[in-house]
């Protein structure tokens, strides 16, 4: 594998994550999470991109796929000469390894390889692991210390636990479709995999939570985390507002319910920017700088909620007096009023803009299949202890007969396997 840090990008090694501030240790950091083994054996979003994650700061992760079922995540979406793109980005810094999990002899090798790992990611769904004989009580008997994180749709146990469970349901049970979209129009899901997303989030913070605890005790433990849930606690005070005040938010499109004005509008040369007036010091530039200032002593004005009673005024002068104006002419209108406005970009002028520009946050990768790949770093910079994208996602089981020579495995060994079908 090519090394990314001899891509000659500016600034820190491509695809490292040094805040700039401070020099890039040299040679460059093998990541805070260096020395920590995870199997991910998990497919699609949630549970693989949380093994990302990891990886993206030093993890040496370990993708274990089905011999004639690989992940799907591999033919989702656009490809380029047969090979998936979102693949390159999902399957990152991980090694891959083909396993038949339910047959016999893959049973074996995911034990051994379980005795010598951290963590295990997985989202089948609740049973599966235990039929196959690798449940927690089988992989905590081989090796105490281990993590097992199980990503599901609806958890381990309740009446839903059994049930196919995908980011889409969870957008639609946890809330957010409903409050998501026109007054009068349908629930809007979104175009891309969001409760999947903070899914992952959440289950690389709890595997983080769960290795903390066992620094202290010892001992390893399962964690248990249904999609539902995190969708549901990034949607805010919700239950409190129905509880407290029988409260359920309505749909109300690009506008809030708590501040105005807020939207989105369109500037006269077919663009579109967006407003948040969150706090009310920022409201009142914004309408000193349309010409409506007089509105500012109104005593409604004083609160977001009396702001948002009086959106289709305040909204209409906003909208009208960004409407007469270039979308260049809008933003630097409302930089220079200390105003809160930023351009509606869609992917083409987030990869051309100078501030992610400046960031880092789109990095090239060197890749064996397709050249130099464009894609988004890793998340955070760490002044000592940076992440980076050591190599985009490999083809199915590469480094298989690497990974098994590394627990132990010969050639002969290796061959056998893989005659049986377990590899």
């Amino acid at each position: 594998m090519t090394d990314p840090s001899l891509s000659g990008r500016p600034g820190p090694g491509a695809g490292d994550r040094t805040a700039p501030e401070c020099p890039s240790p040299e040679p460059p950091s093998p990541g805070p999470l260096a020395g920590l083994r995870v199997l991910d054996l998990a497919t699609l979003f949630a549970g693989p991109l949380a093994a990302t994650l990891l990886g993206d700061y030093g993890a040496e992760v370990i993708k274990v796929e089905h011999p004639h079922r690989p992940d799907p995540a591999r033919g989702h979406g656009p490809a380029k000469d047969g090979i998936g793109l979102w693949w390159k980005l999902l399957g990152r810094n991980k090694k891959t390894l083909t396993l038949d999990l339910s047959h016999p002899e893959g049973r074996e090798v995911l034990l051994r390889l379980a005795a010598g790992a951290d963590v295990v990611i997985e989202n089948f769904r609740p049973g599966t692991l235990e039929r196959w004989g690798l449940g927690w009580d089988e992989l905590s008997a081989r090796n105490p210390r281990l993590v097992l994180a199980r990503v599901t749709g609806f958890g381990q146990f309740g009446p839903y636990a059994r049930r196919p469970g995908f980011g889409t349901l969870a957008e639609a049970m946890s809330g957010f479709a409903a409050i998501t979209g026109e007054p009068d129009g349908p629930p809007t899901l979104p175009p891309f995999g969001l409760a999947d997303a903070i899914a992952a989030l959440t289950t690389s913070y709890a595997v983080m939570a769960a290795l903390h605890a066992r620094a202290a005790n010892g001992h390893g433990q399962v964690i248990d985390l249904a999609l539902i849930e995190p969708m549901l606690t990034v949607l805010g005070p919700q239950p409190l507002w129905y509880d407290q005040l029988g409260h359920i938010q309505p749909r109300t499109g690009n506008r809030s319910a708590n501040v105005a004005p807020r939207n989105t509008y369109r500037t006269a040369d077919g663009s579109w920017v967006a407003v948040s007036t969150s706090a009310e010091s920022v409201a009142a530039r914004v309408m000193r700088l349309v010409g409506r200032p007089e509105v500012i002593d109104e005593p409604w004005f004083a609160t977001g909620a009396g702001r948002a009673r009086h959106a289709d005024e305040l909204d209409t002068a906003v909208a009208d007096w960004i409407a007469r104006h270039d979308r260049a002419e809008v933003l630097a209108a409302f930089e220079k009023a200390e105003a809160a406005v930023a351009p509606v970009y869609d992917i083409r002028e987030v990869m051309a803009d100078p501030q992610y520009q400046a960031l880092g946050t789109i990095t090239e990768v060197p890749d064996d299949e397709l050249g130099t790949v464009r894609m988004q770093n890793v998340l955070f910079r760490l002044s000592a202890t940076p992440g980076a994208i050591r190599w985009a996602g490999r083809p199915h089981g590469a480094d298989t007969d690497e990974v098994l020579a590394g627990i132990g495995l010969t050639g002969p060994e290796i061959d056998g396997l893989r005659a049986a079908g377990a590899l």
